[in-house]
């Protein structure tokens, strides 16, 4: 085979215009901060619905499997299966805390500082997601 019947067999795709293109959710929505203050309530309130809702949802089934493991674990020491040295698994937590804490901090320096300037510049979509959260989580 010769380089011109190996450059017919294949087809170039330019990818560039797929970054060029927006979503279809970007098409819909646009810059929300940009949109009508009603929008955003909208846009807001739907979001933080959504979330509180599987915030409760997700979190019964990790308060459910961790409560049966903590359960199984104690029963298995109670009835001599497995042996904890409880000292070395809070020498180790205290350990691991003091690292996620120092990653956090150098990872996240400015998180918060981040997410106040967000919710003034956007107060009507910051606000509406918390009120949609709480909502949420009533259900």
């Amino acid at each position: 085979m010769n380089m011109d019947e190996i450059e017919h067999d294949f087809e170039v795709l330019d990818l560039g215009a797929f970054r060029r293109n927006k979503s279809r959710l970007e098409n819909i929505l646009g810059d929300i901060s940009k949109q009508s203050a009603a929008k955003q309530v909208v846009i807001g309130g739907a979001a933080g619905w959504f979330s509180g809702y599987l915030f409760i949802k997700v979190g019964k089934i990790a308060a459910c499997s961790l409560g049966t493991t903590v359960l199984l674990i104690q029963i298995a020491q109670h009835q001599g299966y497995i042996q904890i040295n409880w000292s070395k698994v809070n020498k180790e937590v205290t350990q691991a805390k003091r690292k996620v804490q120092r990653e956090a901090n150098r990872q996240f320096p400015q998180l918060v500082d981040n997410l106040r300037r967000f919710a003034q510049e956007n107060m009507f979509l910051a606000g509406s997601f918390v009120g949609g959260f709480f909502i949420g989580l009533a259900f």
